[in-house]
């Protein structure tokens, strides 16, 4: 498995890994309307967006994307950062991909520059980020109104 940076070509590839990921494995956490509300937003060109704005990575085994995450600023703030994204494909699940890509993320210079980095996490991730050292926000201990909460980790 190779770890690299997004390129526009991946766009296809990381939001059919995304919709999978979510009807596999979210949908045990959120119901069918929410998760493709999700998956419409997700698209290849929102994907494509959202890597203008942030450091987007993607792992790579031989030619296929099976995970991707991305680090950006937060709100614009230089001492704070955000990921984004951090999704496996659910067969690779348990084979420590997403650890590479958390450990990729947090070598990053967003990440570097941060006093502070928050992820929204999905209930049903909530338990990974926790392995990796993130906790609920302060008064967060409960999804937020879109059915997420926010983790923190400080540096």
């Amino acid at each position: 498995m190779v770890i690299r940076r997004f390129e526009p070509k991946d766009a296809q590839a990381v939001s059919a890994l995304i919709a999978k990921t979510l009807r596999t494995v979210n949908i045990r956490d959120y119901s069918a309307e929410y998760i493709e509300n999700d998956v419409a937003l997700l698209t290849p060109q929102h994907i494509l967006e959202r890597a203008s704005w942030t450091h987007f990575y993607v792992a790579v085994e031989g030619d296929t994307v099976i995970g991707c995450g991305a680090i950006g600023p937060y709100w614009g703030r230089v001492d704070e950062s955000s990921l984004f994204t951090v999704f496996v494909l659910p067969e690779y699940h348990g084979q420590g991909v997403g650890r590479r890509i958390i450990k990729t993320l947090e070598e990053d210079e967003y990440f570097l520059r941060a006093k502070r980095v928050e992820i929204p996490a999905s209930i049903t991730a909530r338990g990974f980020y926790e392995k990796m050292g993130y906790r609920c926000k302060p008064g967060c201990d409960a999804p937020d109104e879109e059915q997420l909460y926010k983790m923190e980790k400080y540096r």
